[in-house]
């Protein structure tokens, strides 16, 4: 996929999202519009079950709307097989999320160069480009221990180092801070701004913490499944 250099990296257009529970049925996502630029740092904010962490799975491909459609480089992702989404995740976005889910077994360089090794990258490439980032994220002392020897705050580094391992368009994070205290948070949430800037990778970041969202030059406010308004700083 090659980036075109007319209309948005990504967007959704009238995009719903309804579950069946039992006889009822519960919309999570109603009427959702809004397209995200190469290169743009967004968040999206709401409060508990307002629908934030549906819509980013339906943004990566990890679940279908009910209505409406993803679009990725003028590309409907729903109409694509399910090979050509995984390679399509694997490729072009990274995600991050409130809970780093490293693999235990593996070293912070192993599971950094996880994603290379997926895309068939041969096994030396895959650790120096590993080692590049770790050291990029500030973990460059830390590359042989384990999930379970790192902080939380170095955790999330590592999950950050992996998600943008391939060089994404776009990296999709959900509550990346949520489980971190507010110091650490604030240096996690620094290092994604200071990744995008020099990556000019597209961050979609969610968050309950309007703090941390006041940082971000574009913010999505969503209630009860619905687009309620959207801020940009005037700079």
């Amino acid at each position: 996929m090659t980036t075109t250099s007319s209309g948005p990296l990504l967007e959704c257009r009238q995009l719903g999202r309804v579950y069946a529970d039992g006889q009822h049925q519960l919309a999570v996502l109603k009427d959702v519009n809004f397209s995200i630029a190469a290169g743009e740092l967004m968040a999206i904010v709401g409060s508990s079950g307002s629908g934030k962490s549906t819509l980013l799975h339906i943004l990566g491909g990890l679940d279908k709307p009910t209505s409406g459609e993803v679009l990725f480089r003028n590309e409907v992702i729903s109409r694509w097989s399910s090979n050509k989404l995984a390679d399509w995740r694997n490729r072009e976005l990274g995600f991050i999320y409130q809970f780093h889910h490293l693999l235990p077994e593996f070293t912070a360089l192993e599971n950094v160069a996880m994603p290379l090794w997926i895309a068939g990258k041969q096994r030396t490439m895959a650790l120096e480009q590993a080692e590049h980032w770790l050291a990029k994220v500030g973990l460059a002392n830390r590359q042989h221990h384990r999930p379970s020897e790192l902080s939380g705050g170095e955790r999330q580094r590592v999950a950050i180092a992996r998600a943008l391992v391939n060089k994404p368009a776009m990296v999709l994070a959900d509550e990346p801070t949520g489980n971190l205290d507010t110091t650490t948070a604030n240096q996690v949430f620094d290092l994604m701004l200071q990744l995008n800037a020099e990556l000019d990778t597209a961050f979609v970041i969610v968050t309950h913490d309007q703090t941390l969202a006041a940082k971000l030059p574009r913010t999505l406010h969503l209630q009860h499944g619905q687009l309620v308004t959207a801020t940009v700083d005037a700079d």
